[in-house]
């Protein structure tokens, strides 16, 4: 483990070249790991794992359509894909990625195969912090750890394909067996994190809700949503509108300051850009941050996980959620995104 300097801070982080793939198979040479759920990271995680030559495991409920989409990315029934139970009964590592609703659904299936020395593998904190709402207690003679990758399955694995690594937070609940710190990093490695930062399941949760209801979605699409309405509402056409809204700001600016910071993207961009921007930051730091703090504090009281836990679980969550993507995929600036993705040069 290394201590790195973060902005003046200094944090443990584990990188690929002091634990190495060969370690990490070292390191869960006799486990069995069975990857719970093909939803949204199971795929990305049990694909990367077998691809690096690790003994692999789906569990999934028979029947439905991730059962079918396991099947096509090459999992065998009867040999590497099994119905829930049987997958966390063969598992040494119970990788647990269903979604936070169906973890609390399934609980009661999965805990009575969690044997004396497993280990229970969570991607999000939810589950475990949140305990007293979603009933997700584990036994106390197994190792509960997680690793949580900053992005989706869908980037996690592309990046993987790339020959890149996405970044990961690493925590450790409960170790019961004295090798939770190996195997949490091995897992880390063997998923294909670029590298692993420790955190806990409290803070990776906080900051996970945070970040995904903020900048990550929910705040990005509003102000997106804003500025392309400020625009059209001033005579801007579609188009014009979301070019500047969307497309120079996902195609230009965000690779500039993913590769050097933002300094360098300003740097990048012309002086009369660079002066409006450095006059403009403070007003939108200033309007936002009350918003931030108020939504941090539903995210530390509970208030916000108990409202995702009462809206998952009701009978037409599916349907509901169907109809609101579908409100937002029909919206006049999306429907001109799909028309200017289209004419984008790599697909003419």
């Amino acid at each position: 483990m290394a201590i790195m300097n973060f902005g003046g801070v200094e944090e443990n982080v584990v990188t690929r070249e002091e634990f190495p793939l060969s370690k990490a198979k070292e390191v869960l040479r006799d486990e069995v790991i069975a990857v719970i759920g093909y939803g949204v990271q199971g795929p990305g995680q049990s694909l990367n794992l077998r691809d690096n030559g690790f003994n692999v495991i789906v569990g999934q409920r028979k029947g439905g359509k991730t059962w079918d989409k396991a099947i096509a990315d090459g999992w065998v029934p009867g040999k590497t894909l099994f119905e829930i139970e049987e997958a966390c009964s063969k598992g040494t590592v119970v990788q647990y990625l269903l979604s936070d609703a169906a973890q609390i659904e399934v609980w009661n299936r999965v805990k009575p195969h969690l044997t004396t020395g497993k280990a229970l593998y969570f991607s999000h904190g939810f589950g475990i912090t949140y305990k007293e709402r979603t009933g997700i207690i584990p036994p106390a003679d197994i190792d509960v750890i997680l690793v949580a990758p900053k992005g989706s399955g869908t980037s996690l694995r592309r990046m993987f394909l790339e020959g890149r690594g996405l970044n990961s937070s690493y925590a450790v609940f409960q170790d019961a067996t004295g090798k939770a710190f190996d195997r949490v990093i091995a897992l880390g490695i063997g998923v294909g994190s670029g590298y692993l930062f420790e955190t806990d399941f409290k803070r990776e949760v906080y900051s996970d809700l945070t970040g995904e209801r903020g900048t990550l979605m929910g705040a990005i699409q509003g102000l997106l949503l804003a500025q392309y309405e400020v625009l059209r509402e001033n005579g801007h056409t579609p188009s014009e509108a979301f070019n500047e809204t969307v497309e120079e700001l996902t195609q230009s600016l965000m690779p500039l300051f993913a590769e050097n910071g933002m300094d360098w993207m300003y740097a990048n961009c012309s002086t009369t850009a660079q002066r409006g921007a450095l006059d403009w930051m403070r007003p939108f730091h200033n309007a936002t941050k009350p918003v931030f703090e108020k939504l941090y504090k539903e995210v530390a009281s509970g208030n916000e996980a108990q409202r995702s836990i009462d809206s998952n679980s009701k009978a037409d969550y599916r349907e509901k959620l169907e109809e609101e993507l579908k409100s937002l995929r029909e919206s006049e600036m999306w429907r001109t995104g799909a028309v200017v993705r289209k004419l984008r040069p790599e697909n003419n």
